[in-house]
Order: structure tokens, then C-alpha cells, then sequence
């Protein structure tokens, strides 16, 4: 707050506590005592139906990941220590970050990236989980995933797992271990405020099945659960869940248009989530990794707006999937980048009709990464972004942008 404004302590502390309504007056922006933890707002928009962003948790740098960048980042044959002459990291994408490569567990990091999501109309992140074992990077994504989830609530985006079952090709008891994961879930997620509910049961996806393949196996799976989830699978899928599927979620086709016009024509009488991605461009080929190589022109945003209306014109479809937020390796990113900028944010915000917030508020979350990143050891700078931050998230953005310019 601004000098001058509550005197007494104990107001101090009623506002942390009770700040949605709460003005911080007039007074000099380069002058900020007490940081008021405003509530989120909700954006303004016109579109009613949920949308939700596919997230990757799998992102490491080489000060999370004691002293070796992630594999997202190097695949087989990139080394993000190299650098070009403009400082651009060599990285196993065809796409670069407006940050730079980043590690996906860092809080800053995360809180950019859940600013531009809510600034841009999205409702919430659909997290890409791994599921518990302790094998592979998998450890490092659940904890990154849990440093995502603990940051939503402060934004006022929902949360949803995606659940990989591929990964339980590793498991000797295969149900067993699925039927662990998702009892963790339902013990530290799924009561959650911020968890998302269908029909007042946690939404649960799963990238498939492609190892639990028969309903005997789910019913297993979800035994002893109460409520059960909300189950989807991947499209033409749910045979393989049976009774225990609520529904299928449509992702990204080789064949572009043909199959997804296919899933919202058929006859499937379960509940359909839509999908809108910006294009498909893998690295795998390049990066020395296995994986598809067809590919899907992202023609600036046209690929992206062609999805999304294609999937917000469908009656009887309440979700949409934004594939992907940051899959860099498969090029179907949205979250700005040195090739596209803000540009899927920005037509995402016209195609939502969301009111009063444009590029200049994106890019406003944009300087305050970059402020929070160079003045890291600078306690009053902290103090001022930290407002920034609680002006952002409550849509106080003139303060929030009066606060930033005081910077310069």
C-alpha cells in the first residue's frame, strides 16, 4: 500500500485478510509499504463456455535440475549451454520463449505464465501428470505440478490432472500403482476449492488408455473412490474405460480437420471436450527422439482460429482444451514466443470477447517478469512488484501499470 494509507497495524493485517474492496488512495507509486494481497477478479468475457490450457510441468533448467538442463530442453542433440550471437540458447525446439527456456517449478515463472492465462480468458490448466513412480524425471514433474497448483488460487484459475497411463508400462503391478496414483489425487487434489467439477465430481483426463485398456481395470482403479471422477478419455477411447468414462476430449490430429469434424459429427452419446491448437511442428527428428514428424501449418494464428471457432460454434460442448500451452517440443505452444509474440493470446482474447484488456496488459505481465528476474535482491522493488502482481490479478491495471512505469 501507498504511504500514508492505513496507519494502524491492525488494519494492516484486516487488509491482507479482507482486501478485495480495499483502495490503496493516492499517493507516490515509487512509495510502497504493506503489500495488499487483493482477490482475484474474474476477467470480463463473452464466451461462456470453459477453456482450459494443456500445461507441461517437464521443464528444467540447470539451477533446478543440479546443474543439468532438462531433456525437454535438450532432447538428444541440443545443448542450451551454446548460444547464437543475440544470446538465443540452442534448444530442442523449432520455437523460443519470449523468457528463454525456463524451468517449469520456478514460482515467477509460473506466475507469468498463469497472469498471461488469466489475462487472456482462460479459466484454468489442464496439468500434464506423470503419476507417482519414482523413476525417470517423473518426480521432478509431480513437484513441479505441485508448485503450480499452490499458485492458482492466488490468480483464480481452476486446475484438472491429465493422467499419462503410458507411464505404468514401467509398474509391475500396473492397476495397483494407477490405483495409487489416482488415490493421491483424491486425497490432495481433488477436495480442492480450485480443483474443477462436473457434475460435482473432480474432472480426471487420461492421455489414452494406452496401458489400462478394459473397464475391468478402471472399475479397479476407481474403487473405494467417493465420489468417483469425472472420467475422460482420449477421443474414441472410452470403449476401453467402459462405464467408468463420463466423456472423450478431442487433441490434435495428423489429418488436421478430418478427424476432429469426425468426433464433433459422431454419434457418441458420452460428454465431448473440444480442442484448439495453433499447429504441430515436432523436433523429435532433429532432437534424436522417436515420435511423429507430420506436421500441421500454424499460418500465423490461422490454424489456431480455425480450431477454436470450430470447436466454440459446437452445441452441447461446454470445455475446450487448448492444446498446448508450452509443448514445445511438438510446436503447438501459445504462451509467447520470439516467433509468434503474443499473437494466440491476443486473438484468444477477441475470439472470448474478453473486455478491456489487450496486448498492452500482456505485455505489462511481461515487464514484470523481467523486473522480478533483475531486481531479485532488491527488497523495496520486491515489494512494489509484489503489489503489481496482487493489482494484476485483482484487474487493477492502471494502478498495476502506474506501479511499473515508476520503474523507469
Amino acid at each position: 500500500m501507498r504511504s500514508g494509507f492505513l496507519h494502524s497495524s491492525l488494519l494492516a493485517v484486516l487488509s491482507l485478510l479482507f482486501s478485495s474492496g480495499c483502495s490503496r488512495g493516492s499517493g507516490n507509486p515509487d512509495e510502497v509499504g504493506e503489500v495488499v494481497a487483493y482477490a482475484p477478479v474474474a476477467v470480463s468475457k463473452t464466451v461462456t463456455k470453459k477453456v482450459f490450457v494443456h500445461l507441461m510441468p517437464w521443464f528444467e533448467t540447470k539451477e533446478s535440475n543440479k546443474g543439468s538442463w532438462g531433456i525437454h530442453w535438450t532432447m538428444s542433440t541440443r545443448d542450451p549451454d551454446r548460444t547464437d550471437a543475440g544470446g538465443k540458447r540452442e534448444i530442442a525446439a523449432h520455437f523460443y520463449p519470449l523468457t528463454g527456456p525456463y524451468a517449469s517449478g520456478d514460482t515467477t515463472v509460473i506466475d507469468y505464465q498463469l497472469l498471461l492465462m488469466k489475462l487472456s480468458g482462460i479459466d484454468g490448466v489442464l496439468i500434464d501428470w506423470p503419476g507417482r513412480q519414482t523413476v525417470h524425471d517423473y518426480p521432478l514433474l509431480v513437484k513441479n505440478t505441485a508448485a503450480i497448483v499452490s499458485r492458482l488460487d492466488r490468480v483464480g484459475l481452476r486446475f484438472a490432472i491429465v493422467y499419462e497411463d503410458q507411464n505404468l508400462v514401467n509398474a509391475v503391478d500396473k492397476v495397483a500403482t494407477a490405483k495409487s496414483d489416482i488415490s493421491w489425487l483424491q486425497q490432495h487434489y481433488f477436495p480442492r476449492a480450485d480443483y474443477e467439477k462436473m457434475a460435482g465430481k473432480p474432472l480426471l483426463l487420461d492421455f489414452g488408455p494406452q496401458v489400462l485398456q478394459n473397464a475391468a481395470d478402471w472399475t479397479a482403479v476407481f474403487s473405494g473412490l467417493n465420489p468417483r471422477p469425472s472420467f475422460f478419455t482420449l477421443w474414441f477411447e472410452s470403449g476401453e474405460a467402459g462405464a467408468n468414462a463420463a466423456g472423450e476430449f478431442a487433441w490434435i490430429p495428423r489429418d488436421h480437420l478430418t478427424t476432429l469434424n469426425a468426433f464433433y459429427a459422431n454419434g457418441y452419446p458420452g460428454i465431448k471436450i473440444g480442442a484448439a491448437y495453433p499447429g504441430f511442428y515436432s523436433f523429435y527428428a532433429e532432437g534424436g527422439w522417436s515420435g511423429p514428424t507430420w506436421s500441421i501449418p500454424h499460418n500465423g494464428t490461422a490454424t489456431f482460429l480455425q480450431t477454436l471457432d470450430l470447436a466454440l460454434e459446437q452445441p452441447g460442448i461446454d470445455y475446450v482444451q487448448l492444446a498446448t500451452w508450452n509443448d514445445y517440443g511438438e510446436g503447438t505452444m501459445i504462451e509467447p514466443t520470439r516467433e509468434f509474440g503474443y499473437d494466440f493470446l491476443i486473438a484468444l482474447q477477441q475470439r472470448l470477447g474478453v473486455e478491456n484488456i489487450g496486448k498492452q496488459h500482456l505485455e505489462m505481465v511481461a515487464e514484470w517478469y523481467r523486473l522480478k528476474k533483475e531486481r531479485i535482491n532488491d527488497r523495496p522493488a520486491k515489494r512494489k512488484l509484489d503489489q503489481v502482481f496482487y493489482d494484476l490479478v485483482s484487474l487493477q491495471l492502471t494502478k498495476a501499470e502506474a506501479l511499473l512505469d515508476s520503474f523507469n
